[in-house]
């Protein structure tokens, strides 16, 4: 059954049928009392937070809240002053050949898309799996249109990402995270550069992963998304976890001021 979220805008038209029901195992990734300052502004703070494997959490909050930061800091690409993060148990690292195994095994799906613009989509695709995980380009391409087809364009692999259109650039740059084999994969904002009519194709696709098991944490402001596929909402308002609870009790019975303000700004626009 499809249906329009009413707790969602242009997009948020998703499968309300839909949620995982993958079962949540271990912690995967863990912070701890994690502290990030821009200068003198103070983005994160004492920011706690464990997600199990298999388990989707979804980050909401107005803009400017961390919620990008928070997710760029889990594969390094914003270093922290204070506190720990832990991927399977293992520390980040700060820099060399270990940061690049972290990153591999830590996928991330950016607002833009990213992608090689000289290359083609199969190239792009197999770009990592070679370098980074030394895997033979004929294993590495027949993974890569195994991965396009699963998103629904392997019939592009030979293009341009130009040639392509926003929702199929950004399928592709979720078939390159994939093709990674990642223990979790980042989501940074994935639909803000889209159309409103491209935004259901990427998020069908990452409902599908989500009932596969992949392990995800997605910055969205698409709330059907996340009412439709996370296990839990984690809302961040001024630098700060204010609440998180699963999304039905987030978002019929929020507990904080700032989260019922937030929602009764989305759910009346």
């Amino acid at each position: 059954m499809t249906e329009t979220n009413p707790a969602g805008g242009p997009g948020d038209e998703v499968l309300l049928n839909s949620r995982p029901t993958v079962a949540v195992g271990e912690p995967l990734v863990v912070l701890s009392d994690v502290e990030k300052y821009f200068g003198e502004l103070h983005v994160l703070k004492n920011i706690n937070l464990s997600v199990g494997r298999g388990e989707v959490v979804v980050v909401i909050g107005p803009s400017g809240s961390g919620k990008s930061t928070l997710c760029r800091s889990i594969n390094r690409l914003e270093t922290i002053q204070s506190g720990s993060i832990t991927i399977d148990g293992s520390p980040l690292p700060s820099e060399g050949k270990e940061l690049a195994r972290l990153r591999a095994d830590v996928g991330m799906v950016f607002q833009q898309f990213n992608l090689f613009a000289h290359k083609t989509i199969v190239e792009n695709v197999t770009l990592g799996p070679v370098r980074v995980r030394r895997k033979a380009k004929t294993e590495a391409h027949d993974r890569a249109m195994e991965l396009l087809n699963r998103v629904g364009v392997g019939n592009q692999a030979d293009k341009y990402p130009a040639q392509l259109s926003g929702g199929q650039q950004q399928r592709v740059a979720i078939a390159r995270a994939l093709a990674m084999d990642p223990k979790v994969i980042l989501f940074d904002e994935p639909t803000s550069a889209l159309d409103p009519e491209m935004i259901n194709e990427v998020l069908d696709v990452m409902i599908k992963l989500a009932e596969q098991g992949m392990t995800m944490i997605v910055v969205t402001h698409e709330m059907g998304f996340a009412r439709t596929a996370a296990n839990r909402v984690v809302f961040m308002a001024d630098g700060e976890i204010l609440e998180e609870s699963d999304p039905e009790s987030f978002f019929t019975d929020p507990k904080s001021a700032r989260a019922k303000d937030f929602l009764s700004k989305i759910l009346t626009h």
